[in-house]
């Protein structure tokens, strides 16, 4: 699987990455859910103009509905000015109604947030979003992850030198 912001898969659409919520959340649970997106959106999609490092998720329980905020698509750039989208809408997510129920149970505990994690076309050539049900770490456990990163790495070359 291929990873950074914008690498490119198979059949060469994008796969764009929120790469700081792995290191700012501990995720707990994530699953694939997909969008409502315009024909302008999902060519900019496409061209991987799109950013979901400030993005969430949130489940509205009147409705059982599930939204995503704050994601930026930037306008297409073969769209006339008719033909636009706006670039910081509020969009519906399409999950099951078994999954948007608990996602409202575990969504209800303090701390805990609904990140995406990756935004990509499946096979299909539908947009799919990974969303990610995540806690928020301190300051001392990202230091404790970075001193595990670390240490793997040099166990790593150690090993390599062996050989």
């Amino acid at each position: 699987m291929a990873k950074g912001k914008n690498k490119k898969d198979q059949n060469h659409s994008p796969r764009i990455t929120n790469r700081r919520a792995r290191r700012d959340y501990e995720v707990l649970d994530s699953f694939e859910v997909g969008i409502v997106l315009r024909g302008s959106e999902v060519k900019s999609i496409r061209e991987g103009r799109a950013q979901i490092s400030e993005a969430f998720a949130k489940v509205d329980p009147n409705r059982m509905e599930l939204f995503l905020f704050n994601m930026e698509i930037s306008a297409y750039s073969h769209a006339g000015g008719a033909n636009g989208h706006e670039t910081l809408a509020i969009r519906k997510l399409l999950a099951r109604r078994r999954q948007i129920s608990r996602l409202l149970v575990q969504s209800d505990d303090r701390g805990v947030t609904l990140i995406p994690l990756t935004l990509y076309f499946n096979e299909r050539g539908m947009v799919k979003i990974e969303l990610g049900v995540c806690k928020g770490k301190k300051t001392h456990d990202k230091r404790e992850d970075i001193k595990d990163k670390f240490s793997k790495r040099d166990l790593q070359r150690a090993m390599s030198k062996r050989v």
